[in-house]
This record gives structure tokens, sequence and C-alpha cells, in this order.
């Protein structure tokens, strides 16, 4: 019954009128809360029940073995079992409002934008997962004492009761022109940020060294942590720019065609440059020389297949000392530069195996030409992907 920020962070899910709905549910919530307390309060005065340090049994359990004895013992496992049914859905709250709450701030870019996306369940899978990744940390950390954990629980439950509280004075201040009740909420939020802040700074002093620091030098890092990411998003929508043009008009493509020989991915890579652009180069980074004189053999014979007006070259840059990717982008580079007006693409054939140990095999070349192409402005990179005809088709 203490997750009415179960209420506040799920408000959007609630039917029309949304904030109408989840004020009666919080209102309805505190009552039963409220009467809930009162009558432990009245009943472990009654019995003289008091708290065991050790926690066995509870003050809960304690009650509940002596209202219900004699003929209505029987209920006593039945409040236990209903208890612990309480428990593992108030656990669960969680991972229903964590995720949800995580995707909000993903959507105002305080958090990674992939917090906002949602699984082949509908579920902010991301969110779930980080969840339950940093649960089994604290649980590991702390090996499952719960006395410990405690105090994460409550300093934190505290401090987010005061921002939120607090947050509501700031939101009623400045709506205090269009609301004439402005100062009579602002006085209910005020006092409500004021005594939990209390409750907060008692609990964080008296559980310091018990695991409360952790809370309380978290929150400041979190805060200093969104602040970063917020920035950074800023940043790059302030910079983010390429050297493509806007309008597809501008665009003139010129295409290069990294080729180790003449085959069929070699081919189908051609086949797809030319289809968009008459400006096509074929480049081969030779090796072996007589590597280079079968390529250009076999390009010489594939030649009579083009047509005249295409212009559809074969470069050999011969490289002394065996690399492959220095004289490539190399030359892509000085392309790039003699045509700064063209959009220049450079098309990479790349193997689909069928099992994932089999990508260590295949694909190395691309993959480096790929991470540094990467951090070249105005250069597109056009994978073309090339299924193995014994590659087993995926079961439906």
């Amino acid at each position: 019954m203490t997750g009415v920020e179960a209420i506040s962070n799920g408000v959007p899910v609630f039917q029309k009128p949304e904030t109408r709905n989840a004020a009666t549910t919080l209102t309805w919530m505190a009552v039963i809360l409220g009467s809930l307390f009162l009558g432990i309060t009245l009943l472990a005065m009654t019995y003289h029940v008091e708290a065991n340090a050790a926690g066995h049994p509870t003050v809960i359990a304690g009650i509940a073995s002596q209202v219900f004895s004699g003929p209505l013992v029987f209920l006593f496992p039945v409040f236990q079992i209903a208890t612990l049914g309480i428990l593992t859905l108030s656990a669960e709250t969680s991972y229903a409002d964590f995720p949800r709450l995580a995707s909000l701030l993903a959507r105002d870019k305080f958090l990674p934008s992939l917090f906002g996306f949602r699984g082949d369940r509908l579920a902010f899978s991301v969110g779930i997962v980080f969840l339950s990744v940093l649960a089994s940390l604290l649980l590991v950390a702390f090996q499952g004492n719960t006395n410990a954990l405690i105090n994460l629980f409550a300093v934190g439950v505290f401090m987010s009761f005061t921002l939120s509280q607090a947050g509501m004075v700031l939101h009623w201040w400045r709506l205090r022109a269009q609301h004439k009740a402005w100062r009579r909420s602002m006085i209910i939020n005020g006092v409500g940020a004021v005594t939990t802040l209390l409750v907060a700074l008692v609990i964080s002093s008296m559980k310091f060294l018990d695991g409360a620091w952790i809370v309380v030098l978290l929150i400041p890092l979190l805060v200093l942590m969104f602040l970063g990411i917020s920035r950074h998003y800023q940043h790059v929508a302030r910079e983010r720019t390429s050297d493509i043009p806007i309008h597809p008009r501008d665009i003139h493509h010129r295409f290069v065609v990294p080729i180790e020989g003449l085959d069929r991915a070699a081919i189908q890579s051609l086949a797809y440059a030319r289809s968009l652009s008459r400006q096509v180069t074929a480049v081969h980074v030779a090796i072996d020389g007589d590597e280079a004189n079968r390529v250009r053999a076999a390009w010489n014979e594939w030649q009579w297949h083009l047509k005249e007006d295409e212009e559809t070259h074969l470069l050999v840059i011969e490289s002394p000392y065996r690399s492959l990717t220095r004289p490539l982008l190399a030359y892509i580079d000085t392309i790039h530069e003699r045509h700064p007006d063209d959009t220049l693409t450079i098309i990479l054939p790349e193997f689909v195996v069928a099992h994932w140990w089999e990508y260590l095999l295949h694909n190395q070349t691309a993959f480096r030409l790929k991470a540094a192409l990467l951090f070249r402005p105005g250069i597109v990179v056009t994978d073309v992907p090339q299924h193995l005809r014994d590659r087993p088709e995926r079961k439906r």
C-alpha cells in the first residue's frame, strides 16, 4: 500500500479523464492505507505485540497469531499466504512502473532512447532487463539482508516524495495566475515536502553507515547523469549534419565498389551500383601480381556485356606492403576531395552465413572498412547481402 508512486507514474494508462480517475484511485488508496495503519496500531497496543529484533515473527504475524486463535487458528496460514501474495504483487509494481517511468525520461532525452522502445510483448523490455540486473546486483552485494536493503528503500522513497512534492509547489507557483486555489494546493504540497524531507534526513543520518549512504550519494550522481545525457542529445541535435544535399535533384551519385575478384558477389554489387548511376568504379587492391592480372583479364571479358556509354572502370591499386584497407581508404579520400559535389557511395558485398561462428571467417575487411568510413562525413556505405545457397531456411 505504500506504492503511491505507481499511481502517479501510471496516470497515462488510466481511462479518460486520466487525472480525475488517478486522483480518485489515489484518494481511496490513502483512505485504505490510513485505516490499515490505525487498525494495526490498535491491535498491536491491545495484544501488546512488539517488534522482534530478529524479525521472527514479524509484527503482522504476531498480531495474526493473537487474533486467529481458538477455532479460527486455521486462518493463520491463510493469512500468511495472503500476505505472501500481497508482497509478490508489491514486488511486481517496480517491473510495471519503472520501465514506464524510464520510457518517459527517455522520451524527454534524460535517458538513452533505447529505454523508450517496446519489445515484441508491447512492454519496455530494456527497462525490465535493466531493473532485473540492478536488483540482482543489490541482492548479491547485501547478501540478501532485507534489514540492510530497507534503508535504501526508505531513503529513496522519502527523497522521491520530497522531490515530487517540491516539484508540485513549483508547479502551483507557475500556475498562480490561472488557478484560484493555487495557494491551498501549494501549502498542502509544501507541508508534504517539508515532512518527507525531515523523515528522509532522520533516516539518512541514523542509517547512513548501514547503507543509506548509497542512496545519498547516488541521487546527485543520477541527476548529473540525466543532465549529461540531456546535454548530449541537445548537442547532437544542434550539430548533426551531413554533406549530403537535402533535395533529391541535387544528389549526384558516384559509386566505388571494392572487389576481391570478379565473382558473382562482385558482379551483383556492380549491377546494383550501375542501376543507380553510370559513374561506377570497381577497385581491386593488388597484393599479388598474378591475381591482379587474372582480375584484369576477367574484367576485359566482362566489359563486352556493357554499353559503350556506361562509365564503369576497373582500378587496380598496387599494395607492396600487403595492406588492403589503407590504399583503399586513401583512394576514397582522394575521390571525395576531387568531387565534393558528388555523393560518394561505397558498395560492400557482405556474406550472410548460416551460423554465428562463421562470421569470424568472413566479412572482416568489410567490417574494417565500415568502421573507418563511419568517421568520414559525406560518404555513404551500402551493404549488399550475399546469401549462401545452402543456408537453411528459417522456420515459420
